[in-house]
């Protein structure tokens, strides 16, 4: 069985100030997939507990993490940042996916710096913060994820 880790990135749900749905429901779609996942760790919008989040679950050997908020174009908004330094490269493929499923439902998707990469043998992959957007996101890329894991893994013999 393969392991996922969640991460929320909102100042709103690290300060008790807002309810954390989307990492929830992520949970949640993960669980349903037959990911092995614990609770979604909350983070502030800080390049530095991002990268800190992320890097400790890399650091545990999950195959995915999926951070969820921060990748608008809003002055707090520093997840592709803090992702962008740490993966060894962006998986451009399932950005542009993400991208495509919600513009299906809403314009403002195109927007989004929702991306992929890759550090180590880890997945990660960042969806927007609200429950809808992140839901689409990760539901458009999950056809795949598992080959990708597979393939990180070192499984490269094509049937």
């Amino acid at each position: 069985m393969s392991k996922a880790h969640v991460v929320t990135i909102s100042d709103g749900a690290f300060h008790g100030k807002r309810e954390d749905k989307s990492g929830q429901a992520l949970v949640g779609l993960l669980s349903r997939a037959d990911f092995e996942v614990d609770d979604p760790e909350v983070v502030p919008d800080e390049v530095e507990r991002i990268t800190e989040a992320v890097m400790t679950a890399v650091a545990r050997g999950v195959d995915l993490v999926v951070t969820t908020g921060g990748t608008g174009l809003g002055p707090r908004d520093v997840t592709p940042q803090a992702l962008s330094s740490l993966i060894d490269y962006e998986v451009q493929g399932l950005g542009e996916a993400m991208r495509r499923a919600g513009a299906a439902t809403t314009p403002m998707a195109i927007i989004s710096r929702s991306m992929a990469g890759v550090r180590d043998r880890t997945l990660i992959v960042s969806v927007p913060g609200s429950m809808n957007g992140a839901m689409e996101s990760l539901e458009a890329v999950m056809p795949v994820v598992g080959h990708a894991i597979q393939l990180l893994h070192g499984e490269t013999q094509h049937g």
